[in-house]
């Protein structure tokens, strides 16, 4: 009888999850074992890519690999997952019922969700760049600000959030308000940041440089005060502060998927599964996270996985190979991921790159952002629907910095 890998998401981390898997049944010669991918769409979202221009064409389509290396792709929607029967139930447009798909082995790597907290009016009037159809919805919005007359709220956007989402976010706005509202428009951009420092997480080493950025390009913020209310004119800042503003865009913190709570097992404070070197969710026998609903360790320095595409990307190629070899018999590789980079994207600026959690700044300007635009147009895509170089490029030993 043959046996199932289920796979639930096609981001990041489900799709190098299923194209590993794929590798090493195929290296091992194995082809009893079914590999099944459910998500929504066949297609990646480059979510690290929403806060740029055009985000409805930041998706690249999977259908073809999936054929290429032998992946059945199931359309539709995870509603339940039932570890100890061994299932999942799924629902699509095409049935009328939910769909029961059974599994040997479960990799979830539903991803993760933009966090939005109780905040009168955040969810009537607040855009979002989580997500393609939120970040097109903010992109219409902005060029229609041209048809609005002129004003000090028409021509300002609050960036709640001051942290790694927030400054990619808030650093393309006065070009692009500018590029809407005319040249000589006198644009506001303001991140509101409810710390004390901006870039919060991003530590001390290249704020200097996030600094030198958001100043010349005219960026200001706001800190020591969250935002208190959102309404269609502007918000309230927890200190009672009123900032008048026909744009505000929401990007403080994320949250691993809700299907985590269906697994029996322990999370951390952001819905992630804890998970063992080999990215088996503790506690279980049948079941792998990966990606942002897993909490994993990178290395033995006590550091942990992000909640990003560089962490993302090799913990799916480790996923996948990993709940493979389970299946099969074959060596499982611990999952390893000690260097750590950033490459925050600063606009028309430029970018700076750092290395290590430390965050030791390597590259600033022109320099990083040739680097950050290979990255966001190459690096991250998936590979080819050639079979041999889309199995070769899932080998979990092949670790991708980026």
């Amino acid at each position: 009888m043959s046996k199932r890998i289920l796979v639930i998401g096609a981001g990041f981390a489900g799709m190098w999850s299923a194209l590993a898997s794929a590798r090493l049944l195929d290296e091992v010669g194995r082809t009893d074992i079914e590999i099944v991918l459910v998500a929504p769409e066949a297609e990646l979202h480059v979510r690290p890519r929403l806060y740029e221009q055009n985000p409805g064409g930041m998706k690249a389509p999977l259908q073809e690999i999936f054929k290429a290396v032998g992946i059945r792709f199931v359309q539709g929607y995870v509603e339940r997952i039932d570890v100890a029967n061994q299932q999942v139930e799924v629902s699509s447009a095409a049935e009328t019922s939910p769909v029961v798909l059974g599994f040997d082995r479960l990799v979830l790597a539903a991803g993760s969700r933009l966090f939005k907290p109780q905040i009168s009016g955040l969810d009537e009037h607040a855009f979002n760049v989580d997500q393609v159809a939120s970040a097109a919805t903010l992109e219409a919005h902005i060029e229609s600000l041209a048809t609005r007359p002129a004003s000090i709220a028409r021509n300002t956007v609050v960036v709640a959030g001051g942290g790694f989402t927030g400054i990619e976010t808030a650093a393309e706005m006065p070009a692009r308000l500018r590029e809407v509202l005319g040249d000589d428009a006198q644009v506001n951009v303001i991140i509101v940041e409810r710390a004390g420092e901006i870039g919060p997480d991003l530590g001390a080493g290249p704020r200097p440089v996030i600094i030198q950025a958001l100043t010349e390009l005219g960026v200001k913020w706001k800190l020591g005060s969250g935002v208190a209310a959102v309404d269609a004119a502007g918000v309230t800042l927890e200190s009672g502060e009123r900032i008048e503003a026909s744009t505000v865009i929401w990007t403080a913190g994320a949250r691993a998927s809700k299907l985590t709570a269906q697994v029996p097992a322990e999370r951390d404070g952001f819905g992630r599964l804890h998970v063992d070197n080999y990215l088996k969710v503790r506690g279980l026998e049948t079941v792998y996270a990966t990606g942002d609903v897993a909490y994993a360790a990178v290395d033995d320095a006590g550091n942990y996985a992000m909640m990003s595409c560089q962490h993302a990307m090799n913990l799916g190629r480790s996923a996948g190979h990993n709940v493979a070899a389970d299946l099969v018999g074959d060596k499982q590789i611990p999952y390893s991921q000690p260097k750590y980079v950033t490459c925050l994207d600063l606009g028309p600026w430029g970018a700076v790159y750092t290395e290590g959690w430390e965050r030791e700044v390597k590259l600033v300007g022109a320099e990083a952002k040739a680097l950050k635009t290979k990255i966001n147009t190459e690096w991250i895509y998936p590979p080819s629907a050639d079979r041999a170089e889309a199995l070769a490029s899932a080998d979990p030993r092949r670790i991708v910095v980026a």
